[in-house]
């Protein structure tokens, strides 16, 4: 069974390693940037948008839970930003760790936000993913979330 709970201090180094890894790369591909602009934009992003980690006002940072009879593990991360005015959360990232992978637990874990979403009051989910993370389009599209937007992009170069 998945639950949540909030991510604790001594998680949060770990959620910053995954973090800014994974984000940079996607920047890098999604952006154009070298490895370095890319780490740096992602680590300057992660400063001012968790400016007091999971401390920060107007975050929700959880680790997804799957608990057994036999014992409780944490198999990834969510974080969001709900909007009380609209009845709206925004997902920031949802990760599920590499070794839990393709074992319905994403599908799960978002089943279970929306129902306990649900009972608070929410009445819809937003996020953005990626155009090539073809893994995560599926588990959004399989759970019933539906495009609403597309994103784009050019780089322009400089005449000066």
């Amino acid at each position: 069974m998945i639950s949540f709970r909030p991510m604790r201090d001594s998680e949060y180094p770990a959620y910053l390693d995954y973090f800014i890894t994974d984000y940079a790369t996607e920047i890098s591909a999604n952006y154009g940037l070298s490895d370095l602009q890319a780490l740096a934009q992602a680590k300057q992003e992660i400063a001012n948008d968790l400016p007091h980690g999971i401390n920060t006002p107007g975050e929700v940072l959880l680790c997804i839970l799957n608990q057994t009879p036999e014992a409780e593990s944490v198999v990834g991360y969510f974080w969001y930003r709900p909007d009380p005015a609209s009845r709206s959360v925004f997902i920031k990232d949802f990760y599920i760790f590499a070794a839990h992978q393709s074992k319905g637990f994403g599908k799960q874990a978002l089943y279970a936000l929306e129902t306990e979403l649900a009972q608070t009051g929410f009445e819809q989910i937003k996020l953005r993913v990626a155009e090539d993370n073809k893994r995560a389009k599926h588990v959004y599209e399989v759970t019933g979330f539906r495009v609403t937007g597309v994103n784009m992009s050019k780089a322009i170069k400089s005449k000066c």
